[in-house]
């Protein structure tokens, strides 16, 4: 891809971003188009349905989170890496409005474009539970697409407006469950 052209993806990335974290997974292509200012064409030749551009957005994040779980794998005790990577997991998911509903699809359609980066995402929270299990730190169980559902559970609840004032405390009651603190 030409420097040019890879330029205004990653802006018309950016601005979709912001725009999803406004308004949620819904907002019409038209108007991230719009706010990047560039053209609908420009906007689809990149991205030419909705859910290929929330893959590229969020695969991004995705393989950090994955990468973030090796990285708290390798250099924290197994309790204090899985609730450090839930904690970051579940405020990396709140921050685009209505990801959690296609997050919580994609993992079983395998035609999904957000599919694979999610398969990935849930086995890296597994082998953080796991670890944590083999520790004795973690409730015994629990399973990956368990973990998987309370992050997204976690996440909806962030999503909520009425809800969003609660959901630090939430965090803390849904992590003192899995986590026994015996590690």
């Amino acid at each position: 891809m030409r420097a040019d052209a890879r330029k205004n993806r990653d802006h018309v990335l950016a601005v979709a971003g912001a725009a999803i974290a406004e308004q949620g997974v819904d907002v019409a292509m038209r108007d991230i188009a719009r706010r990047a200012g560039v053209g609908l064409a420009t906007l689809l030749r990149h991205f030419p349905t909705r859910e290929a551009l929330l893959e590229a957005l969020l695969r991004t994040g995705f393989e950090e989170l994955t990468a973030r779980a090796e990285e708290l794998e390798s250099s924290s005790a197994p309790a204090q890496a899985l609730g450090t990577w839930l904690r970051e997991c579940v405020a990396w998911t709140t921050e685009y409005r209505g990801v959690t509903v296609l997050m919580a699809s994609a993992i079983d359609d395998t035609g999904s474009a957000l599919h694979a980066s999610c398969v990935t995402l849930r086995a890296a929270g597994a082998r953080l539970l796991t670890r944590a299990q083999a520790a004795g730190a973690a409730r015994s169980d629990l399973d990956g697409t368990e973990l998987f559902a309370l992050v997204a559970m976690l996440a909806w609840v962030g999503d909520q407006p009425s809800l969003a004032a609660r959901a630090d405390h939430l965090f803390e009651v849904v992590a003192s469950a899995v986590l026994t603190d015996a590690g």
